[in-house]
């Protein structure tokens, strides 16, 4: 079933109607976290995205060459999203950096993480960053992933009421408009989705691109993905969610097509295309959290990521079901078991996860992406 743009943007805003619903599974999503342990935790993930936005090496760069020309170091390719090993760790350990500071503005890491975001947001990195993008043979660079987390970074500054993020708001457009033309392109031409557990999972970036369309007030790009998401996952059944997770998974495929799917459906149907998709048992336990073997590895780390991802998930599906919905029961429970394991993986003992964790511990913590007023 189809909606149309406004149709969408009517039912994502009446959905705040089911935060009483989240709020009630969030006992079991969280039992016993206080605002001051809450606190404690976002601190301890800000302290390891400032230990890396600007930490140039070590550094694994995907980078496209047209000539000599083109061989520099990682800050001087790409000056201001240069740190935390990847260009996506960097973007998403900058979101994680804004995403804090607004939340807890009193926080002792609010003004480092401000400084931080000083000193990379400026309008000349950005200005060179979209450049950089924009360059010949560049075309699929960072997408959909990275794209995504950047339009979450431009997000968080557009909600952010403050002076100086407003600043770094105006900065970041160049690079924003780009990166949304190129999606704009690439997404009509997508015949296939990727149903991959890593960067190039479709349906995770479309979710985080369509959160974007919806708060900047894009209703151009909102149609867009909410009619390719509709073309590519609408008629989808009986996801395999038994063979998750991947060794080197750090995301769902079956929980990341729901997760995006309960954005572009009224809660009636996306239940009824839920019980087609996920066969989600009414009581008793439905899924285990991913073991991880080594942290030290930067694929089996990547185990941790899945964790926490799958908890947000399965916080947004709940929240979309419609009250009452008796599969509500289960998923808390299944979201609570991951948000510990996911949650307890977060260190900075290695640098495989630790450039990275903190940003999916944030995103899961503050409950991005779950609807509100």
């Amino acid at each position: 079933m189809a909606h149309s743009a406004y149709g969408l943007r009517m039912i994502y805003r009446h959905r705040a109607q089911t935060i009483a619903i989240v709020a009630v599974l969030w006992g079991c999503f969280a039992p016993g976290v206080s605002a001051q342990d809450q606190q404690i935790e976002a601190d301890r993930f800000a302290e390891l995205a400032l230990a890396c936005v600007h930490q140039e090496y070590p550094n694994h760069i995907s980078h496209s060459l047209q000539s000599d020309a083109d061989v520099a170091p990682p800050r001087e390719l790409t000056p201001a999203f240069y740190g935390c090993l990847d260009w996506h760790s960097s973007v998403h350990g900058h979101w994680l950096l804004a995403r804090l500071a607004r939340q807890y503005p009193e926080s002792q890491y609010a003004q480092p993480a401000r400084a931080a975001l000083a000193q990379s947001l400026t309008e000349d990195n950005l200005r060179a960053e979209t450049a950089y993008v924009s360059a010949e043979g560049r075309r699929s660079f960072e997408r959909p992933y990275g794209i995504a987390w950047l339009l979450q970074l431009a997000a968080e500054l557009e909600e952010w009421e403050d002076p100086q993020a407003a600043a770094w708001r105006e900065f970041i457009r160049p690079l924003e408009a780009a990166l949304v033309a190129r999606l704009t392109d690439w997404l009509p031409n997508l015949t296939y989705p990727v149903r991959s557990g890593t960067h190039s999972q479709t349906a995770f970036a479309l979710g985080l691109a369509l959160d974007w369309a919806r708060i900047t007030g894009d209703e151009d790009f909102e149609t867009l993905v909410v009619e390719r998401a509709t073309a590519l996952y609408g008629n989808d059944q009986n996801c395999p969610v038994h063979y998750e997770p991947s060794g080197a998974d750090f995301l769902s495929p079956c929980l990341g097509e729901a997760d995006l799917m309960r954005r572009v459906m009224a809660p009636d149907v996306f239940a009824n295309w839920l019980s087609q998709f996920l066969a989600i048992p009414e009581e008793g336990n439905w899924l285990t959290p991913a073991i991880v073997s080594d942290r030290s590895d930067p694929h089996i780390v990547h185990l941790d990521g899945v964790n926490l991802s799958r908890a947000w998930m399965l916080e947004g599906i709940a929240s979309a079901l419609p009250p009452g919905d008796p599969r509500q029961n289960v998923i808390a429970v299944s979201a609570s078991v991951h948000r510990a394991a996911g949650i307890e993986g977060v260190s900075p003992e290695h640098y495989a996860g630790s450039h990275w964790l903190g940003s999916f511990a944030t995103y899961l913590i503050t409950a991005r992406g779950l609807p509100t007023e």
